[in-house]
């Protein structure tokens, strides 16, 4: 059984703003260096790099900003605290995806009909240190990806990156061996359709959160089957499974039951749904048999 203390939510907080802070210094350095050499070479192949790292660069400091933000304790106004922020953020960060995505393919679609003369070499070399520096960051996040979607997001946009200095390097090749400059628009339209990809993916299960649906990993009718298997459960049902947070699962039910002791019944529910499906945050209400729903109104 897994359980989220403060302090381990601490601890992994300040450890992931570590990683982030040390992925956005390498960005901001190589996104620089793939500007300069994409006005150099005139690879849009670079430039589309570049305008990716630029979407990484924004999405990185948003969440790292966020680290700050979500580490905040719960007040009167937010009592689930600021946990949603690290959604919001990865909501946000999978839209810019989508928006550099579309500036590759129109940049692309300009370029078609008069491709513009591309210095392989160089293009090569630079777009091989952006692989360098992408594989880093990946090494660096990928530890985090499971315990924050924010994270995830951020890393999504590292990948793209990866792929978009493969793409460029190999390009690079076929443009030095072959003078076919096409390859570099060929290139940015895959690197586009790919970042398209991981963005809306990362965008679905953003809103997922946000819209309280079932987290992908629980299936509600086996936790209602679980619990009916408790021989002192009759009914379930206002049964309600949501996420506040990637790591963060909130579940309300209504259980009917006729055992003499209600709060044994609770606290076997409660165990139950602790230990088989790691549900930490629980509102768990014992009702005996025919209780009318709205016995409590007056």
């Amino acid at each position: 059984m897994i359980k989220h203390s403060a302090s381990t939510t601490s601890e992994q907080n300040s450890s992931i703003r570590k990683k982030l802070g040390l992925v956005l210094f390498l960005t901001v350095f190589y996104m620089l260096a793939e500007v300069i050499g994409g006005i150099l070479t005139n690879s849009l192949a670079l430039f589309a790099d570049a305008g990716h790292m630029l979407g990484d660069f924004t999405a990185l400091t948003m969440s790292f900003i966020a680290t700050f933000i979500v580490a905040k304790p719960a007040s009167t106004e937010k009592t689930f605290g600021y946990y949603r922020t690290e959604i919001i953020v990865a909501l946000i960060n999978g839209l810019l995806l989508i928006g550099v995505a579309f500036f590759i393919l129109h940049e692309g679609i300009m370029r078609v009909l008069s491709p513009l003369e591309v210095k392989a070499p160089l293009m090569i070399i630079i777009a091989t240190g952006g692989l360098i520096i992408n594989l880093i960051g990946l090494a660096v996040l990928h530890s985090s990806i499971k315990q924050n979607l924010n994270v995830k997001g951020a890393f999504l946009h590292i990948i793209g990156d990866t792929l978009g200095s493969i793409g460029t390097i190999i390009a690079g090749a076929i443009i030095y061996f072959y003078q076919f400059y096409y390859a570099d628009l060929i290139i940015s339209f895959i690197i586009a359709l790919l970042i398209t990809y991981n963005a809306v993916k990362l965008i679905k299960e953003s809103a997922n959160i946000l819209l309280e649906g079932t987290p992908k990993h629980l299936d509600i009718n086996e936790i209602k089957e679980a619990v009916l298997e408790l021989g002192e459960v009759n009914q379930v049902h206002e049964l309600h499974v949501w996420s506040i947070s990637q790591q963060r699962v909130a579940l309300s039910v209504h259980v009917v039951s006729d055992h003499e002791d209600s709060q044994e019944v609770l606290c076997k529910v409660d165990r139950l749904l602790k230990e088989k499906f790691d549900i930490q945050h629980l509102t768990i209400q014992v009702e005996p048999t025919g209780f009318p729903k709205n016995s409590c109104d007056f």
